[in-house]
């Protein structure tokens, strides 16, 4: 089903990491952030394991700033943690504890999450956790298909070029992305797989994403 935005006022998306937010969802973001939602995001780990050798420790922090800068979000709606990359489980009631937080000074209306068939375990830690901090609230989960088996589409973001070209847009700061050239990280593979959900709702783009919970 293509989702109606009526009583959703303001979002937050929860990203493992810095740079999955815009790959997941950011053609959602940029549509709401259109239509005057107000949109909140928390980074869990800036990877800093996973980053080029010899890199700024700070560098996908300040790609995540920048992306957020160009959606025109500002530094109030951002929460960057430091935790290490594929070590969230060890940190899970501190997770937790930070979400809870988030909910309690946001109230968001809808959640936004990795899916729950993301097989990434930082992901897994980032959906768990979140399911039980916003338990009350709507949940998405969002799509990256390099890390499933499987994928339910049971929502879909209809979406237009603009949206695209803004998504592409925030990506493209992740130069610590390009330099590991990641299959994924192309406007071919973003554009062709809005495509694809597009086509299953009959729209020229869409992002999919899993109901999780539908509070209306």
């Amino acid at each position: 089903m293509a989702m109606s935005l009526k009583g959703i006022n303001r979002v937050l998306v929860l990203a493992p990491h810095t740079d999955d937010a815009e790959l997941g969802c950011g053609g959602t973001m940029a549509r709401f952030f259109e239509e005057g939602i107000d949109i909140y995001v928390a980074a869990f780990s800036t990877a800093r394991a996973s980053l080029p050798e010899g890199s700024d420790p700070d560098m996908l922090k300040k790609e995540f700033l920048a992306s957020m800068r160009i959606l025109g979000l500002p530094a109030s709606n951002l929460h960057v943690y430091d935790y290490q990359v594929r070590m969230l489980s060890y940190h899970r009631q501190e997770v937790l504890e930070e979400m809870v937080k988030l909910k309690n000074s946001i109230l968001p209306d809808l959640v936004l999450v990795p899916s729950g068939s993301d097989l990434h375990q930082d992901h897994e830690v980032v959906y768990n956790e979140g399911l039980r901090a916003f338990k009350h609230a709507s949940i998405w989960g969002y799509e990256l298909p390099w890390n499933h088996v499987s994928f339910s589409t049971q929502a879909f973001v209809k979406l237009s070029q603009p949206h695209l070209d803004k998504k592409w847009e925030m990506m493209q700061v992740y130069e610590s992305q390009f330099i590991k050239q990641r299959p994924y990280f192309t406007k071919e593979f973003m554009e062709g797989l809005a495509r694809v959900r597009g086509v299953q709702i009959g729209e020229p783009y869409a992002e999919a994403f899993e109901v999780v919970r539908l509070k209306v």
